[in-house]
């Protein structure tokens, strides 16, 4: 029998999986997590649009009340669902002074109206603070500014991803952690100096470079840290308690700082602190493995076995010192020859080769792209709802906790197809049904944060999905080149937002019927619960033939295998998180290893100690 390759998590089984090292490390989550809140959703606040409607000089200089004003020289318009609102950027253009002279209280709608340059602006809409949307006039025919400044931070994003997955894996997880989270610091502080378009949309766009690795690099770091059967608690855990308590306390922040550029740059002193984790984190030994540093890795495992009150043997600590760094890609049979081979040489263009395997490919893009493109615009589309945008943000972000025990509960017990399928459907059809209460606000809110609870559910069952069905051999590259994909569509979802001002309910619809869209493309995906993941490119090629349309993993009796997601046992992760190359050297240890050599936890998660 070949020698078995010795890893991290072999050890780690003697210095403790889930202890107070780990509950540490969870800990300190937390303020990374504050910080992709800030980073991700402060610009939604600093660039809401207060009520507004033109000012005329001549009348804000007579003593008369703000109602009688705005009723003799503001005119009414019709949005496209027949909702009678004043207009935002016309007024009359008639001699007011003369009106009032002559005690005309009431407009005549055949007067003829004229484009404003000034405007009056209700700043108890947006917290009782100028934004700079106000601040700087960006309304009317400048209202697309801001919509303009949420898809560069995307843009960003799409092009910060590749370059900070490429450094994790050169440089290491934290020093990329402290990178980003300074960048994002400088460019939150810098942001709040803004005073014109073009500085903005620099500041945003190195914003969303820094995003979302602020927190994905810690949250994969300390997932690293922790032994499988606790990965999907702790991925569930995190989300739950950090992600949601932070956005849904964000807007009173907002209204605390009562002010726009406050608010930006106090969003930065966390960011600020989080770049001491580079003198306090330790590195992903993972990673430390990877690049062949054994001492510094057993250094931590020492460190571990000793906060977590345990010994690790010597004898295993030294197994784990003399292996040389040629060990890691040593192979035990054939069969696993021809899947490391494949590892070497696979690339995203091998997804696209064989008919079965590429329409899977195709369809996880779709699907994915829709998801990205619904969830974030969802979470934008607050300011479109009838009531106090606070009040909706929060409640709106506190569906996260629900949907994160929903899925704890049933993911891996109903699958994923048809739970997907449902829940996409659900919420795109409670999203259109706003259509047939549009005349009630109340209901209207209600519907969509519905809707938005269902987003969340199906989003994070895509996080886990897409991973699943991508063959081992190229799935650190597909999962990358997927959700590349969704960042290039969440760039659409400013502009769905920005349909509001058509009518508030537009942006819902759109959401809605494409929600009902990717709901029907999941079921063109087979099924991954109890079934033996695709490891090779063959495997992805024939995985799920024998599957029925109506294949339901919770009530047929399944022969299958009951393998555990290889790509880790991460589990489902949260909303926000892509999964990025810089997953690249975890996969490795996880993936390819422990998943198609070693299969030691496979079934029941007991470490086997020997």
């Amino acid at each position: 029998m070949a020698e078995e390759y010795l890893d991290f998590d072999d050890v780690l089984t003697y210095a403790g999986e889930f202890g107070k090292y780990q509950w540490l490390l969870f800990l300190g989550l937390a303020p990374f997590c504050l910080n992709l809140v800030f980073i991700y959703f402060v610009q939604f606040f600093i660039t809401l649009p207060p009520e507004h409607w033109c000012a005329v000089s001549e009348l804000m200089h007579a003593n008369i009340s703000l109602e009688l004003r705005r009723n003799l020289s503001i005119p009414i318009t019709v949005d496209a669902l027949g909702t009678a609102t004043r207009s935002r950027c016309q007024a009359y253009d008639v001699p007011y002074e003369k009106l009032l002279l002559d005690g005309v209280t009431s407009p005549n709608t055949s007067w003829p109206v004229k484009s404003c340059w000034v405007w009056e602006y209700d700043i108890s809409t947006t917290g009782n603070y100028h934004t700079i949307v106000s601040e700087l006039s960006w309304v009317c025919d400048k209202k697309w500014y801001a919509t303009l400044a949420q898809s560069v931070f995307f843009l960003g994003a799409v092009i910060g991803g590749p370059i900070s997955g490429w450094a994790a894996d050169r440089y290491g997880r934290v020093p990329v952690l402290v990178a980003t989270n300074f960048v994002g610091a400088i460019t939150s502080i810098l942001t709040a100096f803004s005073t014109s378009l073009p500085d903005f949309l620099v500041y945003r766009f190195f914003a969303g470079f820094a995003f979302d690795n602020i927190f994905v690099m810690m949250y994969v770091l300390v997932l690293e840290y922790v032994g499988p059967c606790k990965r999907t608690l702790v991925a569930n855990l995190s989300i739950a308690l950090f992600y949601t308590a932070g956005t849904v306390a964000l807007p009173w922040l907002a209204v605390w700082a009562g002010n726009w550029r406050l608010l930006t740059a106090a969003s930065a002193t966390p960011m600020v602190l989080s770049c001491l984790a580079i003198w306090i984190l330790p590195e992903s030994p993972r990673w430390l493995l990877s690049q062949g540093r054994v001492e510094e890795t057993v250094k931590i495992l020492e460190k571990i076995a000793q906060v977590n009150g345990h010994t690790i043997p010597p004898n295993v600590l030294h197994d784990l010192q003399v292996q040389d760094s040629s060990n890691y890609d040593q192979i035990q049979n054939e069969g696993e020859k021809v899947i490391m081979d494949q590892v070497t040489s696979a690339s995203l263009l091998d997804l696209f080769r064989t008919p079965r395997l590429r329409r899977t490919t195709i369809s996880i893009c779709v699907l994915w792209m829709l998801l990205s493109l619904v969830y974030d615009g969802h979470a934008r589309n607050v300011s479109n709802l009838p009531l106090d945008v606070f009040v909706t943000f929060s409640i709106a972000s506190a569906t996260e906790l629900p949907a994160d025990i929903f899925l704890i509960l049933t993911l891996d017990r109903w699958g994923r197809r048809w739970l997907a399928f449902g829940t996409l459907v659900l919420s795109g059809a409670l999203s259109i049904l706003t259509i047939a209460v549009a005349e009630k606000g109340v209901m209207v809110a209600v519907l969509a944060m519905m809707g938005r609870l269902l987003v969340n559910i199906t989003y994070n069952i895509g996080l886990q999905y897409v991973a699943e069905l991508l063959p081992t051999v190229v799935r650190a590259q597909g999962v990358a080149g997927v959700h590349i994909a969704g960042y290039l569509s969440a760039l659409f979802s400013p502009v769905i937002v920005y349909l509001g001002t058509l009518s508030p309910l537009v942006p819902l619809v759109v959401l809605g019927v494409a929600s009902v869209i990717g709901g029907f493309v999941a079921l063109i995906l087979p099924e991954t619960l109890h079934r033996d993941l695709p490891q090779t490119l063959a495997d992805g090629e024939n995985f799920g033939k024998e599957q029925a349309f109506f294949y339901f993993p919770c009530i047929t009796k399944d022969a299958q295998s009951s393998q555990p997601l290889a790509l880790g046992e991460f589990g489902q992760q949260p909303s926000f998180i892509r999964h990025r190359p810089q997953l690249r050297a975890s996969l490795r240890g996880e993936t390819y290893r422990s998943s198609l050599i070693r299969h030691r936890r496979e079934v029941l998660c007991i470490p086997v100690v020997e």
